[in-house]
């Protein structure tokens, strides 16, 4: 079999380009003299094997997304099952590849049921959600339907982002995002009228009078992203219509529920435009408190479109995102990551986000561990929205936002942590329902496929054992 040659000179000098990077520095990265780097741009040699793992391991965002086009199906596939933290080993990419060109079927076979272990875990979150809301029926109600179109869709709708990216440029001129006023102008134009009153709803539009109000109480961010939300409502009324309709959802309040959604992400899109956020998130190592100073937008809204940044061949650092109420519930959440949340509330105790619950308007910062193997670096805070009234006590949640510590050099947060020692390390779990560790003193439920041990005789933290079956 004639081996596959890979010429990738274009991918390999975009990419030092892009970083930043002299060819001595680059060569130092991957192993090699700046002379042979010189001749693998020139493509006077092609890319082995070990030169590709190499590149993954130091660029995995940026080099996936230049050379996905070049690698078969296939063997994308076989790669992603061999990088699953529960097959012991780290296969070597040359023995990946010569399995996926020599055993093609068995490469198949072996991916697919990768795919089928991985969509066994997804029925059982479901289950485990299932049980905890009481709804063994298996029913999914309008939200849950939505959270799920959002969760099949990786977060990032490509119509509505790009569309909104445009719409920005033509608003903002040279600035990197819509002010107010551009914003109310634009509306004025469209012949409607904006006005502030206190003591209503924080946005109220009336489709006949052509009138917006706004409540001129609520956070200048918050009124900023109402203003935005209108206003990309009106300006991609079709392109949001037109996904709504294409929607498999079972119900008219779902797909209500769905505008809202993808009306939400707009103004996010709209606000934070694709290509000048995710260039200045990698700039700045995703400070999020600089990047919602130089976009004008809330903690939470930068971290949450920082979850969005999916765009295939320019995405952004795979992050997940959630936020979670005072009563541990989590009420939003998306992962890029291989991370996954408890569908239904319950999120592990040992996570940070309940400590931001607790003590917000501060960033909590922890490196943690799931039962597959994969460590995360996550950051929590603690928010709180000022309800204007006595009588109505403070909205109280905490939002978490995270990567996998393979890439901790992109994330600021991370300077402080001590990735080397396991001591430091917190092994966290999605639900005490499908949670497999048995050593766990902070355990609400037993796993659901494992029996327990009860000795009458012993007592510790946690009142029982559990078997290995």
């Amino acid at each position: 079999m004639v081996k596959r040659r890979l010429f990738a000179g274009q991918q390999l000098r975009g990419l030092r380009t892009a970083r930043k990077l002299r060819q001595g520095e680059m060569a130092a990265l991957m192993g090699i003299s700046a002379s042979y780097l010189s001749q693998l741009e020139n493509d006077e040699r092609p890319l082995t094997p070990t030169l590709t793992d190499r590149l993954r391991a130091n660029f995995p965002v940026d080099w996936e997304d230049l050379a996905s086009d070049r690698l078969e199906p296939v063997l994308t596939a076989l790669r992603d099952a061999a990088a699953d933290p529960l097959i012991s080993g780290n296969l070597p990419g040359d023995m990946v590849e010569r399995v996926a060109e020599q055993y093609p079927a068995f490469a198949q076979a072996f991916a697919r049921l990768h795919e089928q272990h991985r969509r066994s875990m997804q029925r059982l979150e479901i289950i485990d959600e299932a049980l905890g809301a009481d709804n063994i029926s298996g029913g999914r109600l309008p939200w849950e339907e939505v959270r799920d179109w959002f969760h099949h869709a990786n977060n990032y709708v490509d119509t509505i982002d790009r569309a909104a990216e445009r719409l920005a440029l033509r608003l903002s001129g040279t600035g990197v995002s819509p002010t107010l006023a551009q914003m109310a102008g634009w509306l004025e134009q469209h012949g409607v009228s904006v006005e502030y009153v206190s003591g209503g709803a924080m946005r109220k539009f009336d489709p006949a009078a052509r009138r917006l109000t706004l409540d001129p109480n609520q956070p200048i961010e918050s009124g900023r992203f109402q203003m935005a939300y209108q206003l990309a409502a009106l300006a991609l009324r079709d392109e949001i219509a037109g996904l709504v309709q294409q929607a498999t959802l079972q119900s008219a309040a779902a797909r209500e529920l769905l505008t809202v959604g993808l009306g939400n992400y707009a103004a996010g899109a709209l606000l934070m435009p694709y290509e000048w956020y995710r260039a200045r998130a990698r700039e700045l190592r995703h400070d999020i408190d600089q990047l919602r100073q130089t976009f004008g937008t809330s903690f939470e809204q930068a971290c949450h479109r920082l979850s969005t940044l999916q765009r295939p061949q320019a995405r952004g650092i795979p992050m997940f995102f959630c936020r979670v109420d005072m009563a541990g519930n989590i009420t939003k959440r998306h992962s890029a990551t291989r991370l996954q949340f408890a569908r239904f509330g319950g999120a592990c105790p040992l996570w940070v986000v309940h400590e931001a619950v607790a003590i917000p308007d501060r960033i909590h910062v922890q490196a943690a561990e799931m039962p597959d193997g994969v460590r995360y670096v996550s950051i929590a805070k603690g928010l709180v929205k000022p309800s204007g009234s006595y009588y109505r006590p403070p909205r109280r949640y905490a939002v978490a936002l995270g990567c996998e510590a393979a890439l901790a050099d992109e994330f600021i947060y991370a300077d402080g942590l001590n990735l080397g020692r396991p001591e430091t390390i917190t092994r966290i779990g999605i639900s005490c329902r499908i949670c497999p560790r048995d050593k766990c003193d902070q355990r609400a439920f037993p796993p659901s496929d494992r029996a327990i041990v009860v000795d009458p005789h012993t007592r510790d933290l946690v009142p029982y054992g559990i078997t290995d079956m």
